[in-house]
């Protein structure tokens, strides 16, 4: 995997720029085969030799994240997107803050990218965080408001379509609203049969 980065001829020289790209690249490709530490410590490279680098800063976060490194990952997702002003890794910045149990960092950053104008799916993402954080600090029914907000069923519904209704069923068995858990994991059924376990959470609720 070839990751091209043109700024990088202006930061480190055509010639350091091309072995590092290279590294980079590997370390993309690492990280597509879940080979998460391997992947790391390519990056780890780069972002010492070239910090204010975004791409690099963001795929270490990313990392750091897989390896369930929630604070360095913050860490490294904070900086990307002080260098882009970019929300994209929002929702994993905000999840990385929820296993820290900052839940009034992870309300911020929801806040701030329900307002974003970020994609759907960006947006679906974020949204799933917030209402975990909710549920865990026990608030299951305010998890419920926030993730059931404005949904509809579309016709023909997408993957972040099926994540978050698949989140919303399990917020709605965990709150002992079976019924309400059965029409959700019955409307992901009937639009992907094979998504994750949804068969064997309708069987489970009788």
């Amino acid at each position: 995997m070839r990751v091209e980065v043109p700024e990088l001829t202006g930061l480190v020289g055509a010639k350091r720029a091309t072995v590092l790209q290279q590294e980079l690249g590997l370390a993309a490709r690492d990280f597509a085969d879940e080979r998460y530490t391997e992947a790391r410590r390519r990056v780890r490279k780069v972002v010492a030799e070239v910090p204010d680098l975004p791409e690099a800063r963001e795929l270490l976060g990313l990392c750091q994240y897989r390896l369930g490194r929630w604070r360095e990952a913050a860490r490294e997702l904070e900086a990307f997107a002080e260098l882009t002003s970019s929300d994209e890794q929002t929702p994993v910045l905000a999840d990385c803050y929820r296993a820290l149990g900052r839940h009034e960092r992870v309300e911020s950053l929801w806040a701030e990218l329900a307002e974003s104008g970020e994609s759907p799916e960006v947006i679906t993402e974020g949204r799933i965080v917030a209402a975990g954080s909710l549920a865990d600090r026990g608030e299951l029914h305010a998890a419920v408001r926030l993730l059931g907000s404005g949904f509809r069923w579309p016709r023909a519904p997408r993957e972040h379509h099926l994540r978050r209704a698949y989140a919303l069923a399990d917020l709605h068995e965990r709150a002992a609203d079976v019924p309400s858990a059965r029409v959700w994991f019955g409307r992901i059924a009937g639009a992907d049969p094979d998504y994750l376990d949804v068969l064997e959470r309708i069987q489970a609720l009788g």
